[in-house]
């Protein structure tokens, strides 16, 4: 079991933060995902005909997203925050990449919903998982970059476990060790948002649509939150 726990210093800098955390066991990546496929296709299509267009920064949805990065010191033009980034990638090339069944899942929700995601395999997870500020120690390798380690900026906020961050930037960019691969059969997924007064129904909603990706393909789903008024939940 991996706990996951927003610490007291961010909670108290984004008072109306929820996180969904989409916990999957027993997750077979090697088969047919054919609900997953037809929503990619679905959203591509919508595009292509004008019906739907992803969030941009000047939506609410993605603007918080920039000023919480600037609050930390991240430049989100320069490092966009993750649904900004594939948003813009939907938006250029008028499709997204297929990686591998879990992640074109969550990739799915995130963009049409316009709010973040990320994932990762628990079983190579070590220990508790934090969403915290960085403390300028720790290093990070970037995802697909195995080769490269990183040392996030005091005051980033992160998703670290006992041997290093998960994701810089709060979404950027997750980890390579802790990436989800068709093999990976214990994924903890997240959804966010920084404003759950207005967009909490919506999180719901994507937490609830991703759950009903992964269930056929999995042997057990949930779903818990984490906010500062409930700030850890268990994987």
């Amino acid at each position: 079991m991996t706990d996951f726990r927003l610490a007291p210093a961010v909670a108290e800098a984004f008072p109306s933060a929820l996180i969904a955390l989409v916990t999957a066991t027993g997750v077979r990546g090697r088969e047919p995902w054919p609900h997953t496929a037809a929503a990619l296709e679905e959203l591509e299509q919508r595009l292509a005909d004008g019906s739907w267009h992803p969030a941009d920064e000047a939506d609410p949805r993605i603007e918080a997203w920039h000023t919480a990065y600037r609050s930390f010191g991240t430049n989100p033009r320069r490092i966009r925050p993750s649904v900004d980034a594939l948003g813009r990638r939907l938006a250029k090339k008028g499709s997204l990449p297929r990686i591998n069944p879990a992640v074109d899942s969550y990739n799915s929700v995130s963009v049409r919903h316009g709010l973040p995601a990320g994932a990762f395999d628990l079983d190579r997870v070590t220990g508790d998982v934090e969403i915290r500020y960085a403390d300028g120690t720790e290093s990070f390798t970037p995802l697909g970059e195995p080769g490269a380690v990183e040392n996030p900026k005091p005051g980033e906020v992160v998703y670290a476990d006992t041997t290093g961050v998960l994701t810089r930037h709060w979404n950027h960019r997750d980890a390579h060790r802790t990436r989800v691969t068709e093999d990976s059969a214990h994924i903890a997924f997240v959804l966010e948002t920084l404003h759950a007064d207005r967009d909490g129904d919506l999180l719901k909603v994507a937490a609830d649509e991703l759950q009903g990706l992964l269930a056929p393909h999995a042997d057990q789903t949930s779903v818990h939150y984490l906010s500062p008024t409930q700030p850890e939940a268990t994987a």
